[in-house]
């Protein structure tokens, strides 16, 4: 019999419940009696969804409060001494590494200070991990034993489930080492970690777990042999009586050029990403050895089209035939956590459109349909095949998702379209002339805070509640309020602060042919921010201006360069669910075009520093180097070029990254005339060095917008001061590290005068020192 199984569920609920109660613990209005009790109906839930729709091992230990690896940082005590010294709760101090804490001394507490751990990008998904940090002397131990209590949580429920871990390898390659240890390699400290797994296990094994499920992700990045040979060491050890069988789970790429880390180990089988890489399936069964069970990641965990049951039935036929229908699990290519919880919510799409789609509860299904297909044959479920089959062509056939125009314009594209009149030395002194930016230029990235005023006003619109023009005074209301706010403040080039906006991509998708829009597919990005990507269903066009009225008025009512605001083509691509149709290259193409023609609109307009944000250029760069990567970079780039290149050398173009390990060479590449990259919770000099070099202007980001921790002055001086010992003066912005969407007022404000009085300083010292 070949069993289902599924890797991860979203833990966010459908209605956000997670997010909510969150938030309200935050803000004190929840307790955390009140916090637990929903996260427990929330893992319930989620078993007996998976349990009713049949599923054969379900996981646990896939829900968290604020991120599964913060949680094993937790579990394991790697916990910083700037947290521990504190003595919070174990739910507090997990929050303050995710996101900082600042609170004052009250008659029963000590005051609290401390910035959040750095985050970055789970691979090339748009789900943040916070880093796990060490130092040499970090004393590992089992602080937490919550996988344990939520397996015995679901046992209660009368459900088995198989808890998941990140693997150790994976957990500390995935670290850094802390700033005062950077010469720290943080898979150097496997040894000792390696016990408190063990540890682990045999209470897992205690509690009645029979198998474990052992994320080690790293295995499809090119991984160095030191890294490599860990596997056997931490494998050999683990695999134990007092252990539970263990199950080798890799996702998202292929696994092949590691696949000698895998054979032989001690484990009861391996998962792979056949969505992803379907051409290894032969080299992963060659490495199992002949009683290892192999684990087929068929259904996409990734993206939200329903899955082809001939396809995915032929295919795990395929593995049957060479291991054995007995060794064979069919399963969602990962985690679920990337995916809408359920399509049953969505009303407003449309009905055609809407039968393509597959989300994370639609995909329980799938699962449980391809392996009772391939048990008992494709009779056995002969109406959910036609039913599928139906679905699949319809799309194929669809008028909706070719545009002929589109497709003329893309052919046309031309080599120059892609480049700047002029190099960059150029364009930065007709810049300096027409726009008369100071030295150490201060600046925001785009969005302000997005009060609860402002959320009600466009709940409004949307109903139809309250006219378009009543909408549109609002909104030029908050751009002015917005203005005089920044004016105050003392910044430089400034911005409209995005009142309109509900996010940096949806916005866009609304506003251009192709896309679809879901009322409840919330995805979970990091923490408690949550994003509703559009859908990619058709050719990407413009059908006329997006931001052009905004901007206009918003430098209408200032003196100072105000910028216009634009995200670009690779982000609206990477936080979108895009089409597996058509080649990514050729969305990102159109959609360049689109924003090209947006951009020569703005200058039209009068505005002449225009912001393309491209924070996902990096999360969607290949996993591993080769060919696949080159040709990724080349076209990413050259759309990003494309949509910024046709203004004249007066028009500054700025450009945006962040939560990434970038490559500056990749960042050179866009020719942005001002790049801002996220840089707070950096704590390696390294990373300024690696920019010291790069020729045209950049600003470090100098506070982390996702906490309410406020810096203060000499913070911000200590910090540009630090990054003027290899960054040329002259060279160098001053700016947060993102959008301030999230933050409040109160702390917005404090905040930027903070950064803004401290660029005042070096602008004094070094005007009067030339």
């Amino acid at each position: 019999m070949v069993q289902s199984a599924v890797l991860g569920f979203p833990r966010i609920g459908a209605q956000r419940e997670l997010k909510k109660v969150t938030e309200a613990y935050w803000s004190g209005k929840a307790t955390v009696e009140e916090l637990f009790k929903v996260g427990k109906e929330l893992r319930e839930k989620n078993w007996k969804l998976q349990k009713e729709a049949g599923v054969d091992i379900i996981p646990s230990n896939d829900f968290s409060f604020y991120d599964q690896v913060l949680d094993h940082s937790l579990i394991f005590n790697v916990i910083p001494e700037r947290y521990s010294k504190y003595n919070l709760p174990a739910i507090d101090t997990l929050f303050a590494m995710g996101r900082g804490l600042q609170r004052p001394a009250t008659e029963t507490s000590s005051a609290v200070d401390v910035t959040a751990l750095e985050m970055v990008k789970w691979f090339d998904s748009n789900y943040h991990y916070v880093r796990p940090t060490f130092s040499k002397n970090v004393e590992f131990k089992l602080n937490s034993t919550k996988p344990v209590d939520e397996f015995l949580e679901a046992k209660a429920l009368g459900i088995h489930t198989r808890p998941v871990l990140v693997g150790p390898v994976s957990y500390l390659y995935l670290g850094k080492a802390d700033k005062d240890n950077l010469d720290l390699e943080p898979v150097t400290l496997l040894e000792k970690l390696l016990p408190v797994y063990a540890e682990l296990l045999a209470k897992l094994k205690e509690a009645g777990a029979d198998t474990v499920q052992i994320d080690e992700p790293v295995l499809v990045l090119d991984l160095p042999a030191e890294v490599q040979s860990a596997y056997k060491t931490a494998y050999e050890y683990l695999a134990s009586e007092t252990a539970p069988k263990l199950f080798l789970t890799t996702y998202f790429g292929d696994v092949r050029p590691n696949i000698d880390a895998i054979k032989g180990l001690p484990v009861a089988g391996v998962h792979a990403d056949f969505v992803r890489v379907p051409e290894q399936l032969d080299d992963v069964v060659a490495a199992l050895s002949p009683s290892q069970i192999l684990s087929v990641g068929i259904v996409n965990g990734r993206n939200i089209w329903k899955t082809n049951f001939a396809n995915a039935i032929e295919f795990v036929n395929s593995a049957v035939a060479k291991v054995g229908a007995e060794r064979v699990i069919v399963a969602t290519s990962s985690s679920l956590l990337h995916t809408p919880v359920t399509l049953a919510s969505e009303k407003k799409i449309p009905a055609e459109i809407k039968d393509w789609f597959s989300f994370a509860t639609q995909k329980l299904a799938e699962v449980v349909t391809i392996a009772k297909a391939v048990t008992d044959g494709v009779g056995s479920v002969s109406e959910e095949l036609a039913t599928n089959a139906k679905s699949i062509l319809a799309r194929e056939t669809s008028s909706i998702t070719n545009d002929a125009a589109v497709r003329e314009r893309v052919g046309k594209i031309t080599e120059d379209q892609a480049r700047r009149k002029s190099p960059f030395a150029v364009r930065l002194a007709a810049q300096k002339k027409a726009l008369g930016i100071p030295l150490f230029p201060t600046t925001t990235i785009g969005s302000f805070p997005q009060t609860k005023d402002i959320r009600i006003f466009r709940n409004k619109f949307t109903k139809g509640e309250i006219t378009a023009e009543e909408y549109e005074k609002f909104i030029e209301k908050e751009i002015e309020n917005v203005v005089q706010f920044q004016e105050e403040v003392g910044l430089d080039v400034l911005v409209h602060g995005e009142p309109e906006r509900n996010d940096m991509v949806q916005y866009f998708g609304e506003k251009l042919n192709g896309f679809v829009f879901t009322t409840n597919g919330w995805v979970q990005s990091y923490g408690s921010r949550y994003v509703r990507p559009p859908i990619v269903v058709g050719d990407v066009s413009r059908p006329g201006p997006m931001t052009v009225k905004e901007s206009k008025f918003a430098q209408s009512i200032t003196k100072k360069p105000m910028k216009g605001m634009l995200t670009g083509p690779v982000t609206c691509l990477r936080w979108s669910f895009p089409r597996d149709d058509i080649s990514s290259k050729l969305q990102a193409q159109q959609l360049a075009l689109a924003l090209r023609d947006e951009v020569q609109d703005l200058e039209a307009a009068g505005v002449y520093v225009i912001q393309v944000d491209e924070p996902a250029i990096r999360e969607g760069l290949p996993l591993r180097a080769g060919a696949e990567r080159d040709d990724y970079v080349k076209w990413a780039v050259e759309s990003f070029r494309l949509a910024t290149s046709g203004v004249e050398d007066s028009t500054q173009i700025h450009s945006h990254f962040c939560y990434s390990d970038l490559d500056p060479n990749h960042i050179k590449a866009l020719d942005a005339d001002v790049v801002s990259i996220e840089f707070s919770k950096k704590d390696d000099a390294k990373y300024i060095q690696e920019f010291s070099e790069y020729p045209n202007h950049i600003g470090l980001g100098l506070f982390d917008i996702h906490s309410p921790r406020v810096p203060a002055k000499e913070e911000f001086v200590s910090r540009i001061a630090d990054i003027l010992k290899v960054y040329p003066q002259e060279n160098l912005w001053v700016n947060p590290d993102c959008g301030l969407k999230t933050r409040g007022w109160t702390e917005t404000r404090a905040s930027l005068q903070n950064m803004v009085d401290a660029a005042k300083e070096f602008r004094a010292k070094y005007v009067a020192s030339a």
